[in-house]
């Protein structure tokens, strides 16, 4: 399985669908910190940018899993004992994937876009946040992947409509039905990151967990 996973980077990489991902980052970043927050303003400069990258790391998920042809995936189900595996070391290679791209957008925070070393606590929970990120786009990115959503344009906006009811759930009180990536800013905002942040990572972790079990169940029924 990991010699899959392996095989399935390796192969996003050298057909050049990274750059795309890559350079929607780096053009997002670029503007999200042209100027650097103000003292005391680490925590939220920190949460905007594991919110607004992750339909880029759900971009990524979903080119990586389509980089592999119907046929080769078909091969690579038998080749690795069954489809479960097969399941497991793409969204293990889509992990890896956006954990890569969300370092770098919380590397270029810290470089470009706080005035201020963030504390330690600020950091951790930017961390667990970028993490979070990571697990969001790679399971947003695989219930629009082609196994799943057969039609090129559907699975595009499938993608973007699937970002943007997160952000409008989120920002209302029934921000628990979802990711609740607005009320991770509102918390960072409002100083209140650290002291919100485990009933937030909770319910973040839990759908996240949820989309990555639906697109498990999708596959297995889909192929």
């Amino acid at each position: 399985m990991i010699a899959l996973a392996t095989f399935r980077l390796a192969a996003y990489i050298r057909s050049h669908r990274m750059f795309q991902a890559l350079l929607l980052a780096l053009a997002m970043l670029a503007i999200l910190y042209g100027s650097r927050a103000p003292r005391g303003g680490e925590a939220a400069a920190l949460t905007d940018g594991a919110v607004l990258i992750i339909p880029i790391l759900a971009w990524a998920t979903r080119s990586l899993l389509d980089t592999e042809p119907d046929q080769q995936r078909e091969l690579s189900a038998i080749q690795v004992g069954g489809r479960g595996k097969e399941v497991a070391a793409g969204l293990m290679a889509a992990f890896v994937t956006c954990v890569a791209f969300a370092a770098l957008g919380m590397g270029a925070a810290l470089l470009l876009g706080v005035s201020q070393t963030p504390s330690r606590g600020v950091l951790a929970g930017a961390l667990v946040l970028n993490a979070l990120a990571a697990l969001t786009g790679t399971a947003l990115g695989a219930l629009t992947s082609r196994a799943v959503i057969r039609s090129p344009a559907l699975s595009i906006m499938g993608l973007l409509l699937g970002f943007l009811a997160m952000l409008l759930l989120s920002s209302s009180p029934l921000h628990w039905l979802t990711v609740p990536l607005i009320a991770w800013m509102k918390a960072a905002n409002g100083g209140h990151l650290l002291d919100q942040l485990p009933e937030l990572g909770a319910i973040s972790l839990a759908w996240c967990l949820i989309g990555l079990g639906a697109n498990v169940w999708l596959r297995r029924r889909v192929g």
